[in-house]
This record gives structure tokens, C-alpha cells and sequence, in this order.
């Protein structure tokens, strides 16, 4: 009889080890988390501002520190990151009409309504890269159960902050003197969950143009 109870416990225990360990890997691996990570490695910091495209495994975040932005994608397993003075603008479509735009030497076209997006709403950033000279993120609808924007008003206006964001950033990139040297691109891909105890340690490898 003890012998059974200690079989029975020892299936309960293991159960609960099991139970633990998937909850914790799915914690670690979730969506915000696994990108907040690719941001900081990335920026070598904390982000000055981040952006998700909840469900759908994109991200972009920046840093006027070391004047860096990056992209990633496939939940953070491939990231683009582009010296900031690369970033060329970024335009706001709804419905595929694009609503506003602001792009390095051109009038911006501010946004003049913050609703009436039906189907979508996409953030297109502009870069100074042929190799890979977009990114865009849908925001809306959410690919999330939670997390995502709940109304496509959310989006558009957080769409907007960053149309704010980008006429800041060439604003300051004009004022600045333009013998500045910029650092080169870094195209690199995150090694595989499980090659090393940070997951995003990887340096070594670069993605291909």
C-alpha cells in the first residue's frame, strides 16, 4: 500500500513539474516579453518607445540614446536594426487609403480624422535601406485575445504618436551637423530558444540582404 501511495505521489509531483515548467516557458516565450527582450538587446536599453502589432508577432522600438531603431518580427526571432538617421518617415493608411504621411523632405500630411477605419489600420515606416526599405505593422483589427487595441480608434491614435515621432526625429536629424558619422546597419537573425541561457545573445550572424 505505500508503495502505491508513493508511485501515485511521485505521478502527482511530476504532474505538477510539468504543470510549472510549461507555464513558466510559455511566460518567458510570450509575445511581449520575447520582444521586449529583442528591443533592449537590440538598444542596448530600454526603448524611448515601443510599438506591437499584438497577434501578429511585430514590433518596432527606438532609442535617441543610441540613436537606433528596430524592427523584428516572427515574434522576435529576425530583427532589422537601422541607425536612426536611416529612418526616412512613416505613413498611417487606413482602409488602404493612406491618411497621413510624414517622409524626410517632403510636406507632412498630418492626419484629419481619428476614426472612421472600418477594416484596417497599418503603420508603414520608411527606411534609407534598399535591401529592406519598409516595415509595416497592423494594428488593427488585433490578432491578440488580449493585449491588442480594442478599438480601431486606439490604433489610429497610436499610429498618429508615432507620425509625431517620426517628424521629431527629422526635425533633430536637420539641426544636427552633418559631418556626424553614422553607424552602418545591423541585418542579424536571433539564434534558436535553447542555444544559450539568453536566447538573444547571439552576435554572430548576419541576415542576409
Amino acid at each position: 500500500m505505500n508503495e502505491w501511495l508513493r508511485l501515485v505521489l511521485a505521478i502527482g509531483a511530476a504532474g505538477v513539474g510539468v504543470t510549472l515548467a510549461g507555464a513558466l516557458a510559455a511566460w518567458w516565450l510570450n509575445e511581449p516579453r520575447r520582444l521586449a527582450r529583442v528591443f533592449r538587446h537590440a538598444l542596448d536599453g530600454p526603448p524611448d518607445a515601443a510599438l506591437i502589432a499584438a497577434g501578429a508577432g511585430r514590433g518596432v522600438a527606438l532609442s535617441l540614446a543610441s540613436r537606433r531603431i528596430v524592427t523584428a518580427w516572427d515574434r522576435g526571432g529576425w530583427r532589422i536594426v537601422y541607425p536612426l538617421d536611416e529612418w526616412m518617415g512613416a505613413e498611417i493608411d487606413l482602409d488602404g487609403a493612406v491618411a497621413a504621411r510624414a517622409v524626410r523632405g517632403e510636406p507632412t500630411r498630418r492626419l484629419d480624422r481619428a476614426s472612421g477605419a472600418e477594416g484596417e489600420v497599418r503603420l508603414r515606416l520608411i527606411f534609407d535601406d534598399p535591401g529592406h526599405p519598409d516595415f509595416e505593422l497592423e494594428l488593427w483589427p488585433s490578432h491578440a485575445r488580449r493585449g491588442g487595441f480594442e478599438r480601431p480608434r486606439e490604433a489610429i491614435a497610436e499610429a498618429n504618436r508615432w507620425i509625431a515621432r517620426i517628424e521629431a526625429v527629422l526635425r533633430r536629424a536637420g539641426s544636427q551637423p552633418a559631418e556626424i558619422a553614422r553607424p552602418a546597419p545591423v541585418h542579424r537573425p536571433i539564434p534558436p530558444v535553447g542555444q544559450e541561457v539568453d536566447i538573444f545573445e547571439g552576435d554572430e550572424d548576419e541576415l542576409a540582404d
